[in-house]
């Protein structure tokens, strides 16, 4: 059995009840990434109309961005940037973005909070958008850099006959780049 705080409002809460919270949430933070892992299981056989499944996509686009030779990191982005899809049907770039951005560079962040624009250069003509919506961000520092992220692995990561490794594979990385946030309200309450 854990323990638990006694307050019942927040302002009559007391150190001891904090210390309590913060022993659950450390252990809380810790298996962020085994939650990760089960949500992005839940894009297997969503297809939602595409020629492969959206578990199978983020999969992929991780597997190319790896076989190019990117970073753990940016592999990890790769891996989450349509982790989105079940929850923000309409901002799932935002919710990946915003699940990130802890443990990422301001880079990195960019660009996957971005990268639904940027693919949109390659079909949003098919269904009545500015295909070149993503040049509002033209001359912006990380505006080349998502452009690549979607013209090679984001855009062409749907392809059914292509190997792609299994999230056994990123999970090593995946748990190293979520172990340590960088930037966080609570960093420093975190720290021992």
């Amino acid at each position: 059995m854990h323990a638990h705080a006694t307050f019942s409002r927040m302002e009559d809460s007391t150190a001891q009840d904090w210390a309590v919270i913060g022993t659950e949430f450390k252990a809380f933070a810790q298996s962020l990434p085994d939650r990760i892992m089960a949500h992005l299981g839940l894009l297997q056989g969503d297809y939602g109309g595409f020629p492969i499944d959206r578990y199978t996509h983020c999969l992929q686009t991780a597997t190319l961005a790896q076989e190019d030779g990117r970073d753990d990191e940016y592999v990890v982005c790769a891996l989450l940037h349509d982790i989105g899809d079940t929850l923000g049907a309409f901002n799932h770039a935002d919710i990946a973005a915003v699940i990130l951005e802890p443990f990422v560079s301001e880079e990195n962040h960019w660009m996957v909070k971005h990268h639904g624009i940027f693919q949109g250069n390659f079909f949003f003509h098919h269904i009545g958008l500015d295909r070149n919506m993503r040049d509002k961000f033209a001359g912006h520092p990380c505006f080349d850099r998502t452009a690549e992220f979607c013209a090679k692995y984001d855009n062409p990561a749907f392809d059914a006959k292509r190997s792609t490794l299994p999230l056994s594979h990123f999970e090593p990385l995946l748990r190293q780049v979520m172990a340590h946030p960088r930037k966080s309200i609570y960093k420093p309450a975190m720290q021992d």
